[in-house]
């Protein structure tokens, strides 16, 4: 069965109510009933393959940690978000909805929530089949499936980890929950470029949704300098800081979140940034509105003298 509507022709006022969505937005607005009205709603975004689900995955476990109701939403069609949470590749919402042919009112909650390491529960929303349709639908009706299910009335803390494609509207689709959204960055040239796509995307969103930027989670970093630049110019600032250690390597061979790998030195000194960075979120960041610069003003702004 398809999942996706039959295709009508765009007409002006289509054109007039998505452009009040964010400048130059095809998005329409979320239904308000689809609200996440209690819980703390971060997205983590960053370039494809920067490590959003290794940073998404061991934020929920600090999270866990102290004591706070997680629910994670892997947003990646390839459904790998939770998969250190869970020890495996769990069935996908529009894997299960396809299941009961669309009839949502026939699932059960362990039909599409599963949980994972200290009690966080692992939502894969999955996505349609390539170049069949969009992944904000499905971000749309994962939320749906959650609120029917009364699931996140007993949650403190959502967490949705989003796919790297900027002009998707699976990763537009979380902007309209979180109250902040969040960057991974490296400290090179091709992570920075797609955080300042990212950067601009959010401002647009942030015109008619709550969501404002948190700040930048530098990853895979021994240094911070490219980003510090980028964050100087654009008026970003880093919360985090995370090495490019072997550990982290290993605990995703493993199956693994870094609070259930074996103790050393430099994995207890992760474990702390990460729950650091959990009660630095909790108790509220400030809020960024950065200014995205223009493709050859990030071009000529990294590097080195």
């Amino acid at each position: 069965m398809s999942i996706i509507a039959p295709v009508r022709p765009i007409i002006r006022s289509d054109i007039a109510a998505a452009m009040k969505d964010g400048e130059g937005s095809v998005q329409h607005h979320m239904d308000p009933s689809l609200q996440i009205e209690t819980a703390k709603v971060f997205a983590i975004y960053g370039k494809g393959g920067i490590g959003k689900s290794t940073t998404s995955s061991n934020l929920s476990a600090a999270f866990s940690k102290l004591g706070k109701r997680v629910l994670q939403i892997g947003c990646d069609p390839k459904h790998d978000s939770t998969f250190t949470l869970t020890k495996r590749l769990v069935p996908t919402v529009i894997d299960v909805l396809e299941s009961v042919n669309f009839h949502s009112e026939e699932l059960r909650v362990e039909d599409f929530v599963y949980e994972g390491y200290n009690g966080v529960m692992c939502v894969e929303a999955g996505g349609p089949p390539a170049g069949t349709g969009c992944g904000g639908y499905v971000v749309g009706q994962t939320v749906k499936l959650l609120k029917e299910h009364h699931l996140l009335e007993d949650t403190d803390v959502v967490i949705f980890d989003v796919l790297g494609d900027v002009v998707c509207g699976g990763f537009a689709a979380p902007l309209q929950h979180a109250e902040r959204a969040l960057i991974v960055a490296a400290n090179d040239f091709d992570s920075i470029f797609a955080m300042n796509r990212i950067v601009a995307a959010i401002k647009a969103k942030s015109k008619n949704y709550q969501v404002r930027l948190g700040g930048v989670i530098a990853n895979r970093s021994a240094g911070t300098d490219q980003i510090d630049k980028f964050n100087k110019a654009t008026g970003l600032s880093t919360l985090a800081r995370f090495p490019d250690l072997d550990v982290i390597r290993r605990s995703r061979l493993k199956k693994a979140t870094l609070f259930e790998m074996d103790e050393s030195p430099e994995l207890l000194a992760v474990q702390r940034d990460y729950l650091a960075l959990a009660e630095t979120l909790w108790a509220g960041t400030e809020e960024f509105t950065p200014s995205a610069l223009k493709d050859r003003e990030i071009f000529d702004l990294l590097g080195f003298e």
